[in-house]
């Protein structure tokens, strides 16, 4: 049987639900010409940081600034800079050389936490060419002072603003962490979101307890991260509607993990953890699963797959909620059990 994998993110129509989100691969031209020769339906590129565009510029006027107040008259030694390749004018040139490569759409990334004249940058990112932007919202609420309302206006202004600036497709990558996920989803949607991505994975630091320094531990993602953004998918998609874009991040590192992600409500599952841990190639592996299981199991499309286990599709809709809690402590067994069991 022949399975039609076409999907559309965005508005964009792509020929498989499997996107490699970002990561070093999809941000050096090689990799990421690999990753679309392995199938990868679309490619987003790593983030263009609020804090790298706001830090160079501060160090660069304050390395133009020295002095000025006390040797003013040697300022006329130095040539006047017309021109300066920053971090922004180098994400951009990458943006344009992988988009002039690539056969398939390039997604560019926005990582941010306040609105700003940095916003310029996501214009930018559609004038070189992104088929569309992925506005990545991370930050901690860590002012005592500032609500969550406070924080989630924050950030919906940001979603506006961003809207504001740019006709490309408009995607919102999330945290869990908002206090009414739910009602944050649709007013993102309402701000200006073309679609979520669900979720963005904080990398969380760590103590070294010789040189007494935080320090950054990256960990890959594991396929048991991917029930969050499931259960969250599975809730949404009913609420938000087909018109909505969603993507499923996290913990997708093979075929069934793929088809989970779909059943629930996904229109694409991206990967990156996977492909940085087998490479490029995996993707064809993961690709090759998900037709396998759609062909075992008499699926024709991914669109006929897509939302046939939402919240609103099964049998017990609470088992996405805390009915299923109890019945999930109870599923546990403990290895002593185990072996009692095999004994008997």
């Amino acid at each position: 049987m022949t399975v039609d994998l076409r999907t559309r993110y965005l508005g964009l129509e792509l020929r498989s639900p499997l996107v490699a989100s970002p990561s070093p691969l999809t941000g050096e031209l090689d990799s990421a010409l690999q990753l679309v020769d392995a199938g990868a339906a679309a490619i987003v590129l790593p983030s263009l940081f609020e804090e790298e565009i706001l830090h160079e510029e501060t160090e660069l006027n304050r390395s133009l600034e020295v002095g000025a107040d006390q040797f003013a008259e040697a300022l006329d030694y130095f040539p006047n800079i017309e021109s300066f390749a920053g971090v922004g004018d180098r994400y951009l040139a990458r943006l344009r050389q992988v988009k002039a490569r690539s056969s398939v759409p390039v997604i560019a990334s926005l990582n941010a936490a306040s609105a700003g004249g940095w916003i310029r940058y996501a214009g930018l990112m559609q004038d070189a060419g992104a088929d569309a932007l992925e506005l990545n919202l991370y930050h901690l609420a860590v002012d005592p002072t500032r609500t969550s309302a406070d924080m989630e206006a924050l950030d919906l202004e940001l979603i506006a603003a961003v809207r504001a600036a740019i006709t490309i497709p408009l995607a919102v990558k999330l945290s869990p962490y908002y206090s009414a996920l739910a009602s944050f989803a649709r007013g993102a949607v309402d701000a200006g979101a073309d679609g979520l991505v669900l979720f963005n994975r904080f990398y969380q630091p760590d103590f070294d307890l010789e040189t007494l320094e935080v320090v950054p531990r990256l960990e890959l993602s594991r396929p048991s991260e991917l029930r969050l953004p499931m259960r969250w998918t599975a809730i949404l998609r009913p609420q938000l509607g087909p018109l909505v874009s969603l993507a499923a991040s996290s913990g997708i590192h093979g075929g069934t993990d793929a088809v989970k992600a779909l059943m629930v409500g996904a229109d694409v599952a991206m990967t990156t953890s996977a492909l940085l841990h087998h490479g490029p190639e995996h993707l064809a592996r993961i690709e090759a699963e998900l037709v396998a299981w759609m062909s075992e199991h008499e699926y024709e499309s991914v669109d006929q797959l897509r939302g046939s286990a939402t919240q609103s599709a099964v049998e017990d809709p609470a088992a996405f909620e805390r009915a299923n809690y109890m019945r999930t402590l109870r599923s546990w067994t403990s290895p002593r059990d185990v072996a009692r069991t095999t004994r008997t």
